[in-house]
């Protein structure tokens, strides 16, 4: 009976722990990029329903928006527990893709376009209360090791799009629409299941912590090379449903392997709070004279304060930090690298028509994106942070080298050889999963977490204005130009065809051309933000949460030694 009673107070525990939150957020994350599936089922809509490439571009930019406008589920985080951000994202995934699928599979009359465009921009919205709920709580509760947690969790998000690829084609077939449908239960019902397991917890470091970060970084990076070798392989051997079927279910397999390092984790705690703690004879008080000078600055009106703000890594107000120079900067920089990306991913299933390949090979390049968007998530999360813990590197500066990474991939799309697509879909994909955890880390380092979740969402904004601006307004309105060139040259005009389509290398030519020179300009403006910033990460910018964490440090030896 006792030891009965022991388990049920273990799990208990369990359920509770840091580290069994961070394998719930694993899986919440590998849900949540559906958004990067838009390239597979874009086409579904485009036939179905009769849209030109502008048209398309114009609900590709709704997407976008949806996928980057966080700021209402950053608020509403700020006033309300977590399960209910969960709850609220997971009603908006559900209704918002469903819709889409019901018009694409011809269950309801065909929707006018503003109301497709509202569809996708809540489902898409959804996306931000899970990264609001779960990225956010883990960044809260492992503040030393946030740039190796961000990296980890926009990894899962990045292989979410091959992670979710396999299992429609276990469970559906080579049904693109039922994708969709895919994209709308699947999201929903993870976030439910974890619901109550995102929490803020008290901050308790432990010796080995990174080390268990690394092991998480091993079993993440054999999922996205298991997932890279089924995509090969599925382009070279044709699949049947059994095999499609093995391949999902050791893809979920190796998804819940991290959890095994959780519970080994949380053992140790438990072991360790078991153990007599002697009680320290003292007490270590702040200044009682800095407390009041706190609350004397926290009582001033924010309007009063907005430009007068702290010193870098302090708690920004959300208006000191909006209004700084440092996020304009940011911003701008964003405007370009992410927008660019946004829409070089969104019409790469157009890029792969234009040039002739077919929709098998066309999947492949959003796999590609997919796993490779992960490597680059988690490279830009545990470089920097090794770069910087070690040479003291601006995280801005490595944004800039991104940057001109995904300068290389625009060039190769603008001016395609035989295969450089391949090339391309794995430099936009490293290039895009990278500069989400550098920006997401450098608004936590230079504004502080205290309004963080309404921070590192009003920092994506610039991504859907940059979509925008050079998917609809740029790319989509020269590939329909040069659309209407093919028509004209055989003698048809709109009217005569039912979607829009160009074929050729010269459809993208120029936009990727103008694509390549804003990302260009976006690098150039990061470095820029490198050069201000340089002095503040030459300092110890996490000595104020060490000292937090120590004082009420439970510190876990390595399991060997206990």
């Amino acid at each position: 009976m006792h030891q009965s009673g022991e388990t049920v107070r273990f799990l208990i525990h369990l359920f509770n722990g840091r580290w069994f939150m961070v394998f719930a957020s694993f899986l919440i994350m590998a849900c949540a990029g559906a958004t990067y599936l838009f390239g597979t089922y874009s086409k579904d809509i485009k036939s179905t329903l009769g849209y030109d490439q502008t048209t398309l571009n114009l609900l590709g930019f709704f997407k976008d928006l949806g996928a980057n406008v966080g700021v209402m589920s950053g608020l509403i985080a700020e006033v309300t527990p977590t399960w209910f951000v969960l709850i609220i994202g997971s009603a908006m995934n559900f209704v918002g893709y469903f819709m889409i699928w019901l018009t694409v599979t011809g269950k309801v009359a065909k929707p006018k376009v503003w109301q497709m465009c509202l569809y996708i921009c809540i489902g898409a919205n959804s996306q931000n209360f899970a990264n609001t709920g779960a990225l956010v709580t883990c960044v809260k509760n492992f503040p030393e090791s946030r740039g190796v947690m961000l990296g980890l969790l926009k990894g899962y998000v990045g292989l979410s799009g091959a992670i979710m690829t396999q299992l429609y084609f276990a469970i559906y077939g080579n049904d693109s629409k039922s994708l969709i449908l895919l994209i709308a239960w699947l999201p929903a019902v993870v976030s439910l299941v974890f619901v109550y397991s995102i929490r803020e917890k008290k901050v308790v470091r432990q010796r080995n912590e990174l080390n268990v970060f690394y092991n998480f970084l091993y079993l993440s990076i054999f999922l996205a090379l298991f997932l890279m070798a089924m995509n090969i392989a599925e382009k070279q051997v044709h699949f049947t449903k059994a095999a499609y079927t093995a391949s999902a279910t050791i893809c979920c397999v190796l998804l819940f392997v991290p959890l095994t390092v959780a519970v080994k984790q949380e053992i140790e705690v438990w072991n360790m709070k078991k153990l007599p703690v002697e009680e320290p004879s003292e007490v270590k008080v702040e200044n009682p004279k800095k407390e009041l000078v706190q609350e004397d600055k926290e009582m001033k009106s924010c309007f009063l304060t907005v430009f007068n703000p702290p010193p870098r890594g302090e708690d920004y107000t959300i208006l000191q930090a909006l209004l700084s120079l440092d996020m304009i900067i940011l911003f701008v920089a964003t405007f370009c690298g992410l927008g660019s990306s946004l829409t070089a991913v969104d019409n790469l299933g157009q890029i792969g028509e234009s040039l002739g390949y077919p929709n098998h090979t066309v999947s492949s390049f959003v796999s590609l994106v997919s796993i490779w968007n992960y490597f680059g998530r988690v490279f830009s999360g545990f470089v920097s942070e090794y770069l910087l813990a070690k040479y003291k590197l601006p995280r801005p500066l490595m944004m800039t080298f991104v940057l001109l990474l995904s300068c290389v991939g625009h060039l190769l799309i603008a001016f395609p050889v035989p295969g450089s697509v391949y090339i391309a879909s794995i430099l936009m994909g490293f290039s895009f999963g990278a500069q989400l955890p550098l920006l997401f880390a450098i608004i936590s380092e230079l504004f502080g977490l205290k309004y963080y979740s309404t921070l590192f969402n009003c920092g994506q904004l610039a991504s859907p204005l940059g979509s925008y601006i050079l998917n609809v307004r740029v790319t989509g309105m020269l590939y329909d130009r040069e659309a209407l060139k093919q028509l004209k040259a055989r003698g048809l005009t709109r009217k005569d065809v039912k979607d829009l389509t160009c074929i050729g290398s010269q459809c993208y030519k120029l936009p990727f051309v103008i694509l390549a020179a804003v990302t260009f300009f976006g690098a150039l403006v990061s470095l820029v933000l490198a050069l201000r910033t340089r002095k503040f990460y030459k300092g110890d910018i996490y000595k104020k949460f060490r000292e937090s964490s120590e004082s009420n440090s439970v510190l876990v030896s390595d399991s060997r030694k206990s």
